[in-house]
């Protein structure tokens, strides 16, 4: 089904939402839902309403905009071709939407080796970096997700913690200048991975003293490994320059697990809007229900979430 056809029948298909748009903003003429109107820029990825919308990716993003949705973002965008990368930047840019986080892509081996200081790593990384700045040029990109990967076993922790930061302080050099922020993102998929908490990622990015290296903070991830999920995001606040989100367990939209993402937004907008920030939030997870179903489902966990009073 076109994405036109399925908003146009988008009615009856998810009645509940529907009527629950309808009661918050209304009933347009057409007899279409009326777009969502959310607090917080919120990013979807592409494949997350391909039931809706298909699998072209210009009428995904078109459906996300349809839906509210202000942002988008695509790990795997530098991995696109040059054209397709342009279309997609020029369409958000016809939309309003504001492009999120794509991966930085280091190619190879070189995707966990930062820690352990290698001339021919570090060489991969800044060949990746000079592709983002490329990549983000097309697609008006501000941030690039850099993971540093595993452990150096044979190494003490704070000389892989170095190398680390000399390879995110040359990285910094390629980035800075293009205007484009690589977010440090801690991951909790692996025991290997060098990179798992919030305070370490800070301390990084104080170290590699660089407006283009700030946190990731994925909430998931962080309610694996740190959790004190609020206390986290104040302690690390001015390091964070771009959230992600999935409840847990499942990593799964909002309300599907133990995280109360309702408190978490209210607490992101209103301090944002004390300092005069704003952030795209991005919606780094599966749907809990398959098909059109769940992707509807995903809408509501959303404006269910998001539904806090300022």
């Amino acid at each position: 089904m076109q994405r036109r056809d399925f908003v146009k029948g988008l009615t009856l298909a998810g009645a509940a939402i529907s009527s629950q748009v309808a009661a918050e903003n209304g009933t347009s003429q057409t007899g279409k839902p009326p777009k969502n109107s959310f607090k917080l820029k919120y990013a979807p990825h592409l494949g997350m309403f391909k039931n809706s919308a298909g699998d072209d990716p210009i009428d995904q993003i078109k459906f996300m905009a349809d839906m509210g949705f202000t942002a988008m973002e695509d790990n795997g965008m530098m991995g696109r071709t040059p054209e397709m990368q342009q279309k997609m930047g020029d369409e958000m840019t016809r939309l309003g939407m504001t492009m999120g986080v794509f991966v930085v892509d280091k190619g190879g081996n070189g995707q966990n080796t930062l820690t352990a200081g290698k001339p021919e790593y570090i060489d991969i990384f800044l060949k990746g970096c000079r592709g983002a700045v490329e990549t983000a040029k097309r697609v008006n990109a501000k941030w690039a997700t850099v993971v540093p990967g595993d452990f150096a076993r044979n190494l003490p922790i704070g000389i892989q913690t170095g190398n680390v930061i000399d390879a995110l302080r040359r990285g910094a050099e390629i980035l800075e200048p293009a205007g484009l922020v690589m977010v440090l993102e801690a991951l909790s998929d692996t025991p290997d991975l060098f990179l798992r908490t919030s305070d370490q990622t800070y301390e990084i990015c104080r170290g590699v003293n660089s407006p283009s290296c700030k946190i990731l903070y994925d909430i998931y991830h962080m309610q694996k490994n740190e959790g004190h999920i609020i206390p986290h995001i104040n302690w690390a606040w001015n390091e964070i320059a771009y959230f992600q989100i999935g409840d847990n367990p499942g990593r799964n939209e909002p309300t599907t697990g133990e995280i109360n993402y309702k408190n978490i937004f209210k607490h992101i907008y209103q301090k944002a809007k004390a300092d005069k920030r704003e952030f795209v939030l991005g919606m780094e997870h599966g749907n809990s229900i398959k098909g059109k179903d769940g992707e509807l489902s995903v809408i509501k966990a959303y404006l269910d979430s998001d539904n806090f009073a300022m």
